[in-house]
């Protein structure tokens, strides 16, 4: 590990929430420090060329609020992905990627969220060694549940050949800041521990904060703030600036961040997939694909569920350029890196196309609402 690596070890603490920059101010910082490996810039997305690794370095700290890559995956061994046969021994292979990993702690703000694709044959090793940065949350497993015909070496295959279950899924790790296994429940949330600590600068009890909101609890005395402080649960929007307003009116803190600068995202509902098995099918063979593209409805489902709205959306591992098309298509804003010539143009082709669509589609609303107007004015 380098020096100033910041590794959670029993001495150290979760990541803490601050008073982040504006989200305006974030991305055009962003902009600045890629502003020599640019190939694109627009006030919503920057696709940058060159090693990634190197890339992410430049970066601000604190800048982005979802990080959605996918890395060469290493057991696959393809010959058409950059660094799929770079490390000859697994270990190599997740040392290379716990390099990114402090660097993705480094730059995903506190409430952010962290998704890596990966094999079902490395997952379990990546997981255990990015823990020590990030506190797991989830292990999709994406089952790729492809027609016949369309499902690659799964349909080839020699099964009477085979000497273990064929590794046709894939793995997403999800992970949050925070401490994984800690004792102290506040330790396992950012949020949590942000709470309580500004609680007691304040001098202020649970009690006392729960008088606020008014979220009482029916067991513990300290109400709902004390799940909130666990991080068993999260605060509303209303709920929140209510205490907010109530630890500042104190006059023992300053400014405290906004309600989407301080709580994590997860948006998830009866309609949409909300267990951790996914069943997208994935992109079918089609002249100028990715060797590892994933599906665009996918990468949606996630980026929707994980992020505020004009949030920044990070791939070092842009490929076919999918994520910031998703991204831009939600409202959200994108940074791409690729290390590969040859995807550059389909990735700057993507996102123009993604723009002008959004474009189209705003100036269409922005027409049947002046219409509707115009047609109520007749019959006023």
């Amino acid at each position: 590990l380098s020096p100033d690596s910041r590794r959670i070890g029993d001495s150290q603490v979760s990541k803490s929430p601050v008073v982040h920059p504006t989200k305006n101010e974030a991305f055009d910082a962003i902009k600045h420090s890629l502003a020599d490996w640019a190939v694109y810039t627009s006030d919503r997305a920057v696709v940058a060329h060159g090693d990634s690794l190197n890339l992410v370095k430049q970066m601000p700290d604190d800048s982005v609020s979802l990080i959605l890559t996918d890395p060469p995956y290493h057991s696959t061994k393809k010959a058409n992905i950059v660094n799929d046969r770079a490390f000859r021994e697994d270990e190599a292979f997740i040392e290379w990627i716990e390099k990114y990993t402090q660097e993705w702690q480094r730059v995903l703000r506190s409430n952010g969220t962290l998704y890596v694709f990966c094999s079902s044959r490395m997952s379990a090793r990546l997981e255990v060694m990015m823990s020590h940065y990030f506190r797991p949350i989830a292990h999709v497993v994406w089952t790729k549940p492809n027609e016949p015909g369309f499902d690659g070496w799964k349909g080839k295959a020699k099964k009477e050949s085979l000497r273990s279950w064929y590794p046709h899924s894939e793995r997403i790790l999800v992970f949050e800041h925070g401490q994984y296994g800690a004792m102290e429940a506040s330790r396992r949330s950012p949020f949590g521990e942000y709470l309580r600590d500004a609680r007691k600068k304040c001098g202020m009890s649970m009690h006392e904060l729960t008088e606020v909101t008014g979220a009482y609890g029916k067991v513990n005395h300290g109400g709902a703030v004390a799940n909130w402080e666990a991080g068993r649960n999260i605060p509303s929007e209303e709920q929140y600036n209510k205490m907010r307003d109530a630890l500042i009116a104190t006059g023992k803190i300053g400014e405290m961040p906004t309600y989407q600068d301080v709580v994590r995202p997860m948006s998830l509902s009866n309609d949409v997939e909300y267990t951790d098995v996914w069943d997208f099918p994935s992109v079918r063979p089609f002249k100028g694909k990715h060797p590892a593209e994933k599906p665009v409805d996918m990468l949606e489902h996630i980026i929707q569920a994980s992020t505020y709205c004009n949030d920044t959306v990070l791939d070092c591992f842009a490929g076919s350029g999918s994520t910031a098309v998703a991204a831009l298509k939600l409202g959200r804003r994108s940074i791409s890196m690729e290390i590969e010539d040859k995807w550059i143009k389909r990735i700057v082709d993507g996102i123009e196309a993604a723009s002008d669509d959004i474009h189209n589609s705003t100036q269409e609303k922005a027409t049947q609402k002046s219409n509707s107007v115009s047609e109520l004015s007749l019959f006023d």
